[in-house]
């Protein structure tokens, strides 16, 4: 049967400030959305899979990165642009695509001999290869109020010397999904967890703000099933983060619970309790319930230790 990998991360708590180089006036804005009814902010999920790419490219761990990013140049340069899944990490878990238009222009129609007949229109060509890992779009656990910071630039003044930043106090949870079968090498499954467990770059406001995107609290599900269940399921009221549903979810039957790593804070917690008496793998620290996971995942997959 396939396996399938699911997780639901939750990050600490930080403050959160725009990252895409846009604005409004002189504000540089949060991207936002209406979640359950109230203004959120949110990041990007092109924005996570960035930072795992770069992860990849500056860990020490020879990880073979395609699409590698130039600080010096600030910019994107590609060891092959045609591609290869095989060789390349980031282009097996996280696809590819590229479109190329036609080489001769479009002409309606073309009497290309005395039979008059219809010559067809030149065509693009499109070389894609959809993401294994699919990741969810980061929600904050808390409605967005407003706050927003005023600042001066240094030095001489100008026009542009006086900017306010929104500004987001609060966490941010997103989830994602894998099925180590449609990888190349299903050995990535264990670089994924790795890269996901590590990210420290994905918010901020370019250089100017650090928000660790690193998980506080971590659910992971190992499982034939090809549903995750239990996705956005922390939830935070004064601080105090719960996970009640995903507690409905395996009590109820829909989530075997021996599929389950819990880890992180909410290990520490009457719902973390709950969920070891019901049967969970609830252990307190991280990268510790990572590596259980890891050793679990190469014996399914009978990968070479």
């Amino acid at each position: 049967m396939t396996f399938h990998l699911f997780g639901n991360v939750l990050t600490g708590y930080g403050t959160a400030a725009n990252n895409r180089g846009e604005n409004e006036g002189n504000i540089t804005t949060l991207q936002k959305i209406l979640w359950k009814g109230e203004v959120h902010t949110t990041v990007s999920a092109e924005a996570i899979r960035w930072a795992l790419r770069y992860y990849w490219q500056t860990a020490d761990a020879n990880y073979k990165v395609n699409r590698q990013w130039d600080d010096a140049a600030n910019d994107n340069r590609w060891q092959n642009p045609n591609f290869d899944d095989k060789t390349f990490i980031d282009d097996d878990v996280l696809g590819f695509m590229r479109a190329e238009g036609a080489k001769e222009e479009a002409q309606a129609a073309e009497e290309t001999d005395s039979k008059k007949k219809q010559k067809a229109k030149p065509k693009g060509t499109t070389t894609a290869k959809r993401g294994v890992l699919e990741v969810t779009r980061a929600v904050s656990t808390t409605p967005y109020v407003g706050d927003i910071t005023f600042n001066a630039a240094s030095g001489q003044k100008g026009r542009t010397s006086l900017y306010g930043t929104e500004v987001h106090a609060t966490r941010y949870q997103y989830g994602f999904a894998l099925t180590p079968n449609r990888l190349k090498d299903k050995s990535r499954t264990v670089a994924v967890l790795d890269g996901l467990i590590s990210l420290g770059e994905v918010a901020g406001n370019h250089s100017r703000f650090l928000y660790d995107f690193s998980p506080d609290s971590l659910v992971l599900r190992w499982t034939h099933d090809f549903s995750p269940r239990f996705l956005y399921c922390y939830e935070e009221e004064d601080g105090d983060i719960t996970v009640p549903e995903l507690i409905r979810r395996v009590e109820c039957g829909d989530i075997d619970p021996k599929e389950l790593w819990v880890t992180g804070a909410i290990a520490k917690t009457a719902d973390g309790d709950r969920l070891e008496e019901l049967g969970a793998n609830v252990l307190a620290g991280i990268k510790q319930a990572t590596e259980l996971l890891k050793q679990q995942i190469v014996r399914d997959l009978e990968l070479a230790s």
